[in-house]
């Protein structure tokens, strides 16, 4: 799958998280998601203990609270609808501070910020813990199709290049006394997208010739055989196992 890729997200540490194999945290993660979202909405207390696993697991793995915290403000534009949902929403109504809010909306807006802040944050901490290459191997491990894991492969690294080359125009423009300052500008900035572009699709064609030359069939050398034991899926999926036992007492209860 090619050479480490390191990403901002990325925490490194010698944790007991960071050591499981990568497959083992993508699983335990996903079924984490899936028992959180399948929790009643009335059930605020799971939620609490949700809230509770997850902070053992930031504590377990070493990643700071105010990382964590950080990170989750990629969630606003969820938390602006959320806040919107009890003025807009049909059905009972009921008085807060003044404000006709629904009852349904309240739930509904309830549902989306409690369910959504588990879900990043579950994403948080398996980034945090998972380099991007490990991530990719995990996905094939778990037999995703390999086309789809060649892709976001791809993604990933021309992304980066492509980054690259906008800040190297960048420096480009600016050493020659040019800065954006108002719409006159935007024709400078509009050849220099296409120019990126073109340099982008160039470049990937001379990927693509030297990975043929290469041997390149439309599948990728696996070099690393990730492997797990049975102590490491059990270490891994005790954080979705426990949450599966809150799940079932939230509707029990």
């Amino acid at each position: 799958m090619g050479a480490g890729h390191a990403h901002r997200l990325y925490r490194h540490a010698h944790s007991p998280v960071h050591a499981l194999p990568p497959h083992t945290k993508l699983a335990a993660a996903f079924t984490f998601v899936i028992v959180v979202v399948s929790t009643p909405r009335e059930a605020v207390w799971a939620f609490a203990a949700y809230a509770v696993l997850l902070a053992g697991v930031a504590r377990a793995a070493q990643v700071p609270a105010a990382f964590l915290l950080k990170r989750l403000l990629i969630e606003i534009p969820f938390v602006a609808f959320a806040v919107l949902m009890p003025f807009v929403a049909q059905g009972e109504r009921v008085e807060v501070l003044g404000m006709s809010l629904s009852v349904n909306g309240l739930w509904g807006a309830w549902n989306v910020l409690a369910k959504g802040t588990l879900g990043v944050a579950t994403s948080v901490l398996l980034a945090s813990t998972t380099e991007l290459r490990e991530l990719l191997l995990g996905l094939q491990r778990l037999k995703l199709p390999p086309l789809l894991v060649q892709i976001a492969s791809f993604m990933i690294r021309y992304g980066d290049v492509i980054a690259d080359e906008m800040r190297r125009m960048r420096i480009a423009r600016e050493s020659r006394g040019f800065e954006a300052s108002g719409v006159r500008h935007w024709g400078v900035l509009a050849k220099s997208a296409g120019a990126l572009f073109i340099r982008s699709y160039e470049r990937g064609e001379r990927v693509h010739l030297a990975m043929m030359s290469r041997g390149y069939t439309g599948s990728m050398p696996v070099i690393d055989e990730v492997t797990a034991s049975r102590a490491q899926w059990s270490y891994a999926f005790a954080l979705p196992v426990a949450a599966l036992a809150v799940c079932l007492l939230g509707w029990s209860l």
